[in-house]
């Protein structure tokens, strides 16, 4: 799979999501997919450690940006994965 695709053409992955996954070093589909959601989440996070980052809009974004898919259709069981993942159930 080509995974060269720059953010903005991903699902999920508006100008203020993009911008704030370029900070960390994401610039890309496959800089995101290296990385991995909670990972990129984690470190967003440590950039706004005072602003609530709603997991929907962030950690399931990225899952679904890179599946192809809105971030509410990755499924539930995924969903628990990610939220273990950033310590969180």
């Amino acid at each position: 799979m080509n995974r060269s695709r720059p953010l903005e053409d991903l699902t999920n992955i508006g100008p203020k999501i993009a911008e704030r996954l370029n900070e960390i070093g994401v610039f890309s589909e496959a800089d995101l997919a290296q990385l991995g959601p909670a990972e990129a989440y984690r470190k967003i996070r440590l950039n706004y450690p005072k602003e609530t980052l709603p997991v929907c809009y962030y950690l399931y974004s990225f899952e679904g940006a890179l599946r192809d898919l809105h971030w509410d259709k990755i499924g539930e069981a995924r969903k628990k994965e990610l939220l273990r993942a950033i310590g969180r159930s």
